[in-house]
């Protein structure tokens, strides 16, 4: 039984790692690539940025952040409840609402 668990939770990873989402602040000046793990991939600042304006640009990595890390958790449950419905008996649908 907790081997099952063990194999589906190992596939769930897996199929995070492979899902990218990207956060972006600053009309897309600065840009932040990550996976639904909520691993961090990329980070791309415009050329056009002012990097001397450390406020601002501390700003923009605090908003692009949050918004990559809101991205991957809304990736991560989408595919949780992908995989839930997969085990589900014929029938069961979304157990009364408890999973959508």
């Amino acid at each position: 039984m907790f081997g099952g668990m063990e194999e589906m939770k190992k596939q769930m990873h897996e199929a995070l790692l492979a899902i990218t989402v990207e956060g972006e602040a600053g009309g897309g000046m600065l840009k932040i690539k990550a996976n639904a793990a909520r691993q961090i991939l990329d980070v791309t600042i415009d050329p056009s940025l002012d990097l001397t304006d450390k406020e601002q640009l501390e700003d923009l990595i605090l908003e692009a952040t949050n918004r990559v890390i809101a991205e991957a958790s809304i990736k991560e449950q989408e595919e949780s409840q992908a995989m839930m419905a997969k085990l589900l008996p014929p029938g069961m649908g979304d157990l009364g609402g408890l999973l959508g």
